[in-house]
């Protein structure tokens, strides 16, 4: 059985939740610093990042590499999948939805198949399987 392998981020978190900041650090692969604050998580995002915006991240690159794998299984490796992940979070719900978008680039495959193939990368993607609180998860796959 494979080694697991064990990726670290680390957050320093300065003053209360509302006029406090953080900044997170990517440790494992040392590709990033993101600010974090709790007015661009709950009022306008785009100021620095979020959980949120993290979590998307993790999720649209977890989902394109499960499709991945399951279309080359399949026969008909991908070209290309460009996977979008839009992570909705309401203050005193938390993540309340997820909305997965992804075009593929795909020869030999129909449109039907691609969508039951993403279904069920969908449901084998290991962030899928740490998110399966999320009330609703929904998934628009297509072939460019």
């Amino acid at each position: 059985m494979p080694t697991p392998i064990v990726n670290s981020a680390t957050t320093v978190w300065k003053g209360d939740l509302p006029t406090g900041s953080g900044t997170v650090n990517l440790d494992t692969s040392g590709a990033g610093s993101f600010q974090a604050n709790w007015k661009a998580r709950s009022e306008e995002s785009g100021s620095s990042t979020t959980p949120e915006e993290l979590i998307a991240a993790a999720y649209a690159t977890c989902f394109s590499m499960q499709f991945s794998h399951e279309l080359s299984e399949n026969g008909t490796a991908p070209t290309q999948l460009q996977t979008n992940a839009k992570v909705t979070f309401a203050v005193g719900s938390g993540i309340t939805k997820i909305d997965l978008a992804v075009e593929g680039q795909v020869d030999g495959l129909s449109e039907d198949d691609f969508r039951r193939i993403a279904e069920s990368a969908k449901k084998n993607c290991p962030v899928s399987q740490a998110l399966a609180s999320v009330p609703e998860i929904n998934l628009d796959a297509k072939l460019a």
